[in-house]
């Protein structure tokens, strides 16, 4: 069944390429049991509202998260970039799409096999006074195995942060992935780097946390700059403009 959901994520993946600017690196999967106890503490980590496997799906029995992973040039384009480059914010509403669509395929080609599916959109699930997702996809995927999470609170992948994630709760039951330990940060793991400190342009990032309301508010600003895409709130500095935005 893995492998069907795999194939499924590529296919949509080719067949989607045509119709979009923004390409892709090899996706990243990962997998948790849904009764896996740190889902409980979401409630405390993200909201007391964040959703929890079953709220999904009653007969929730694993939990599967994926990673989109950004070019090395998309990352450059917007690392350069004086402002949020437009290559960047139109990705954000292509990736979003792209999710979108993996998830629908996904849970349709389980269902030609008898198993059942749920899903959260990738984003704008969150309450929008108190800037808390529903169901985040980050920490989802962190529970998933698929990496740790970093100052600028990205979760950091083998592959590095830039990029987006998806999740789906799945009513059947398939291996775990193991949780890595490794902490590919270079602040929490040798005190240095900053880059993210450094580059967030609206001075939400410090070393201490982040300022959720500043941030949502600088996002706001470029959504208003390239309002001809449609609803575009990102930035990406952090996530572009440090050595963990592209491993290789």
């Amino acid at each position: 069944m893995k492998d069907l959901i795999e194939n499924t994520i590529n296919r949509v993946i080719t067949e989607n390429q045509p119709r979009c600017q923004t390409t892709y690196r090899v996706p990243l999967l990962g997998y948790a049991q849904a009764d896996d106890p740190p889902f409980q503490q979401l409630k405390t980590a993200v909201g007391p509202g964040h959703l929890l496997p079953n709220d999904l799906l009653p007969e929730a029995a694993t939990v599967l998260a994926f990673f989109l992973p950004f070019t090395r040039q998309l990352v450059e384009n917007n690392r350069e970039h004086p402002y949020v480059a437009r290559s960047w914010a139109l990705a954000y509403i292509e990736t979003n799409a792209l999710i979108s669509l993996c998830c629908k395929e996904i849970t349709a080609a389980l269902a030609g096999h008898g198993v059942k599916a749920a899903w959260q959109q990738p984003t704008h699930n969150f309450d929008p006074v108190q800037l808390c997702s529903r169901w985040s996809h980050k920490h989802v995927a962190y529970i998933c195995g698929l990496g740790e999470f970093g100052l600028h609170q990205m979760l950091i992948t083998a592959y590095g942060c830039a990029g987006r994630f998806g999740s789906l709760v799945i009513g059947l039951p398939l291996s775990p992935s193991p949780r890595q330990a490794v902490q590919r940060c270079l602040f929490y793991r040798q005190g240095k780097c900053l880059a993210c400190v450094k580059k967030c342009p609206s001075g939400a990032l410090t070393p201490e946390g982040l300022d959720k309301q500043k941030c949502y508010g600088y996002l706001l600003e470029v959504d208003s700059f390239y309002s001809d895409l449609g609803l575009c709130d990102a930035c990406g500095k952090c996530a572009a403009c440090g050595p963990c935005a592209v491993i290789d």
